[in-house]
């Protein structure tokens, strides 16, 4: 039997599919405001996201990894220059020394375990912190992105999370639809977009890819397709360990 949140989230999922950004926000904000969240890493979802809220109840987040790369930090300051307070979390600093003395700077590298031992201090626990208290939170996922996402809904409900619902209003837009929005509403987007790094992360884990190969080739392309989750957006299936979505 699903419970009264999941059954209101199967019905709402319906009411909602095909709805703008706009008003799957809205919508979010009259149902959970003001313990919503949006979670940004300021990719041009995230400005597209930024900019379709007007709900005076939703907090963006971000989470410093303490390897961005600079021009992240320049679409943030644009915002913070737009008016928008951006919260921002970081890994235990007890963690990432352990990590570093122990493994060197370049561990994520060695094994996918590895790698997701990294993410997990840098990303995942500070993302605890930071839905602490939330009873909603929105991302700027989209099912095109790659194979992980490929069933994403337009609302969830985040069993990795303790249940809380995540919404996705993004979910099925094309790449097109929102480059279209960047630049129709002149919103704010990383340099290195032009540089040819169609998806951003961590520095150490990004690079330029060719014209024509997947948008996320360039995000840990030592690994496969089907492991590039850092573990924000997966759900455990009985391991320890991060496991894709299905």
């Amino acid at each position: 039997m699903l419970s009264p949140i999941a059954n209101e989230i199967a019905h709402v999922r319906r009411q909602l599919q095909g709805a703008s950004p706009e008003g799957v926000l809205s919508w979010a904000a009259q149902r959970f405001a003001p313990a919503l969240g949006l979670a940004a890493s300021f990719s041009v979802e995230d400005s597209v996201l930024i900019d379709a809220a007007s709900a005076p109840g939703l907090t963006v987040f971000a989470i410093d990894t303490g390897r961005l790369p600079e021009e992240t930090y320049l679409v943030a300051e644009e915002w913070r220059r737009r008016g928008v307070t951006v919260r921002w979390f970081f890994p235990q600093r007890e963690a990432v020394e352990r990590l570093a003395n122990e493994k060197g700077p370049f561990s994520f590298r060695w094994s996918l375990a590895d790698r997701h031992a990294c993410c997990a201090i840098r990303k995942v626990e500070p993302l605890g912190r930071a839905l602490q208290g939330l009873a909603a939170w929105v991302t700027g996922l989209r099912r095109e992105q790659s194979v992980t996402r490929a069933s994403l809904d337009i609302v969830e409900v985040d069993e990795a999370h303790g249940g809380l619902v995540k919404l996705n209003p993004l979910a099925a837009w094309s790449a097109a639809q929102v480059w279209a929005r960047i630049r129709e509403r002149a919103l704010p987007y990383s340099a290195l977009h032009d540089k040819g790094y169609p998806s951003i992360g961590c520095a150490p884990c990004t690079r330029a890819v060719p014209s024509g190969e997947h948008p996320r080739a360039g995000r840990w392309w030592w690994e496969s397709p089907e492991h590039k989750e850092c573990g924000l957006h997966v759900c455990p299936v009985g391991s320890s360990e991060p496991q894709p979505r299905s």
